[in-house]
């Protein structure tokens, strides 16, 4: 298998380049060159494999042969032996509809699943290279935890996360800056993710610098993070549907950066019977603003109890972007070169259809969300966190939707506790947190401190 970028201006490259590149050369993501088919009997076959089973066939035809079936196989079992359920990932009845729980990792968030392999699969590659890496990412909350939780203490890696100073929940918080191992930094930005996200594309686009401090990346833009997250949607189908190829299911996804539920898309593609993909997104609506307009168009960020989801510019958009344009690099070099100009772009209405065919997307306001919690509470004494809350309110009324359960309530007790009177109870991986001591540097959005600290940082260590 061979990777392209959305931008044209990269020769194919194979999945160990295409997952230490991170974002393409030319400013694009990277994506397969196509999509393995999976027929019937193979959807039969694989909807009673354990998740880490599971994990090694969706994903073995995407890797090639840069790894062996077995070193793929031992690399996945490595990254989930810390989840807390047996299952993995695993999917509870509730009334009329499922919920998919992806927070039984070691950060209580979805992004465990995709980080903990990415961290270990870093580490392999390495290895193998005798190289060094240094990531750099920028969170809204649950991204940078879950990143530092998949490398740190790694001898060939350190790792640079930016969050929004006093823009994620204190618990979210404290799950990165009480991370003291030596080759983790925490920068909190006195800004917004966006300007996070804008700093991080801004140092990997500058090439000299990137080449010099062998930059990586753990956000969504690294192809192995949509990889991993294509594994669930399987999972939840197999144990939804009991692996009958006739039946089709509805997700419904959370979305703020468009990662999520772009490997929902890319599921579907290989051949998921997936019916629908409810993009649900909370204040911050610009991509529920064009599958239901057309128009992608960035305004400005409001903080809400979804604090994950308070995002204006989705990264993966691009990639799918890619997909409804035909495949056509030049195209999306003029959109987003439009993009970066305007602040806007659009599609024509039948563009607009053909997303619209696949996607369903609602907005969901702080009072909704919050009902919501209520109202699942009352119902079945099940407590949902406020992201998971958003997804469940969009598929409202829609009979056996499966709702992705991106994090664990107890990581968001201040929304709990005003929706249903109490928190949620922490899973141990939580438990004592805010007592322990924290390191972190608070520093502008401003590109050149952001690049000088890395800089001054990396030449202390090798010191």
């Amino acid at each position: 298998m061979r990777y392209v970028s959305t931008r044209g201006g990269v020769e194919p490259v194979t999945f160990s380049q295409a997952v230490m590149m991170g974002l393409a050369t030319d400013g694009g993501l990277l994506l397969p060159e196509f999509f393995p088919g999976v027929d019937g009997d193979t959807l039969r076959r694989w909807s009673a494999l354990p998740f880490a089973e599971l994990a090694v066939e969706v994903m073995i035809p995407f890797v090639g042969s840069d790894i062996s079936r077995n070193e793929l196989r031992q690399l996945v079992e490595r990254s989930y032996t810390g989840f807390n359920h047996p299952e993995v990932t695993p999917v509870v009845q509730l009334n009329g509809y499922s919920v998919l729980e992806l927070f039984h990792g070691p950060t209580a968030a979805f992004k465990d699943v995709a980080l903990q392999f990415l961290g270990n699969l870093f580490e392999w590659l390495l290895e193998r290279s005798g190289g060094r890496l240094n990531i750099l990412g920028a969170t809204s909350g649950d991204t940078g935890s879950a990143a530092i939780y998949g490398v740190r203490g790694q001898q060939r890696i350190d790792i640079f996360i930016l969050h929004p100073h006093n823009r994620v929940s204190p618990i979210q918080e404290r799950q990165m800056t009480t991370v003291l191992d030596e080759n983790v930094h925490n920068i909190a930005i006195d800004g917004t993710f966006d300007d996070g996200q804008r700093i991080v594309k801004a140092l990997f686009n500058d090439l000299a610098f990137k080449d010099e401090f062998r930059l990586g990346a753990v956000n969504s833009i690294n192809w192995a993070r949509i990889l991993a997250q294509v594994v669930y949607y399987f999972y939840a189908w197999g144990r939804v549907t009991g692996g009958d190829p006739s039946r089709g299911v509805t997700f419904s996804v959370p979305t703020g950066n468009f990662g999520d539920i772009f490997a929902g898309y890319v599921a579907q593609r290989m051949g998921l019977p997936v019916e629908r993909l409810i993009l649900a997104t909370n204040r911050n609506d610009i991509l529920s603003r064009f599958v239901n307009s057309g128009v992608y168009e960035a305004r400005s960020v409001h903080h809400t109890i979804s604090p994950s989801m308070d995002i204006q510019v989705s990264s993966n958009f691009e990639r799918y972007l890619y997909y409804l344009m035909d495949e056509r690099p030049l195209r999306i070099r003029e959109l987003m070169d439009t993009m970066s100009k305007t602040g806007c772009m659009e599609v024509s209405e039948a563009r607009r259809r053909q997303v619209a065919a696949l996607f369903q997307a609602q907005a969901v306001g702080e009072t909704e969300t919050l009902e919501q919690i209520r109202e699942t509470y009352l119902d079945s004494g099940y407590i949902l966190d406020p992201h998971t809350a958003v997804g469940v309110r969009a598929a409202k009324g829609v009979a056996g939707a499966v709702c992705l359960a991106t994090a664990h309530p107890a990581k968001f007790g201040d929304a709990v506790r005003q929706a249903i009177g109490v928190e949620a109870p922490p899973p141990a991986s939580l438990q004592g947190l805010m007592e322990r001591e924290t390191r972190c540097e608070l520093l502008s959005a401003d590109v050149g401190v952001i690049k000088a600290y890395i800089q001054n940082t990396l030449s202390a260590r090798s010191g």
